[in-house]
């Protein structure tokens, strides 16, 4: 995987969502201060990535734990968005000596209904994500910042068939690992309060399904927090920083 790493101190990997890539982090790195090493990698089929397909979060995991074990042996507070968050609780649950806390934003916990049927209405559509009309309607769902709209084109344009298919339907069919129970970090689960019910309640439920954890539920925000309340995840990711200093 394509990796950006830069700063010294504080390991915090950062996990972005699927059909964008590690870019959808700037607002926030643009709030952190100095004393954090960032890594920032572009999964795989994503941004810089797409030499190779995204198959499956189990691979993905196996190039995540690869990458954390070269670069912060020590462990790393994992950040994650979306399909992000789910593969940051499944590194929590099967790799917990290399995950020192989560923060996860927006993960889907529960299957969604009528997979199939999604999956294929995906295959179908697909042509029109490589428009830039019907790109820049999907960028503003997700409030992507005019700054980044480039990156966001970019990657839409360019993602595959297979990884896209294979991405969402990791990202539908995803059910919270047994072992995330045993997870002894801390854990923080954010969500907007104008998010779909079905994230809504996988906050929950991750939040009662993890032992140490905090639930925060944002104000006005919906499927876009990294992008519209960066600073809200600067001030926890600041926090729990702390709490290993």
């Amino acid at each position: 995987m394509y990796t950006d790493i830069s700063g010294q101190g504080t390991a915090v990997l950062f996990l972005h969502g699927g059909g964008v890539s590690g870019w959808m982090w700037r607002p926030v790195l643009d709030g952190l201060p100095g004393g954090i090493r960032t890594i920032v990698p572009d999964l795989p089929g994503h941004g810089e990535s797409q030499s190779s397909e995204y198959e499956s979060h189990d691979t993905t995991i196996a190039e995540l734990v690869a990458l954390i074990r070269e670069n912060a042996p020590q462990g790393v507070l994992v950040v994650g968005f979306s399909l992000g968050a789910q593969l940051a609780l499944q590194l929590a649950a099967e790799q917990p000596e290399l995950v020192r806390h989560t923060i996860v934003v927006s993960g889907e916990a529960k299957p969604a209904p009528l997979r199939g049927m999604t999956l294929w209405l995906l295959s179908r559509a697909y042509p029109l994500a490589r428009l830039e009309w019907f790109a820049r309607l999907q960028a503003t769902q997700l409030s992507v910042p005019e700054r980044l709209m480039n990156e966001y084109l970019r990657d839409s344009r360019e993602i595959s068939r297979t990884t896209l298919l294979a991405s969402v339907s990791e990202n539908i069919g995803f059910r919270l690992p047994g072992a995330l129970r045993e997870f002894n970090g801390e854990t923080r689960v954010v969500v907007g309060d104008k998010e779909r019910m079905l994230m809504r309640e996988s906050a929950q439920l991750i939040h009662e399904t993890s032992r140490n954890s905090r639930l925060l539920v944002v104000t006005g925000a919906a499927h876009d927090i990294p992008f519209t309340h960066p600073e809200v995840l600067v001030e926890i990711i600041l926090a729990m920083v702390d709490v290993d200093r």
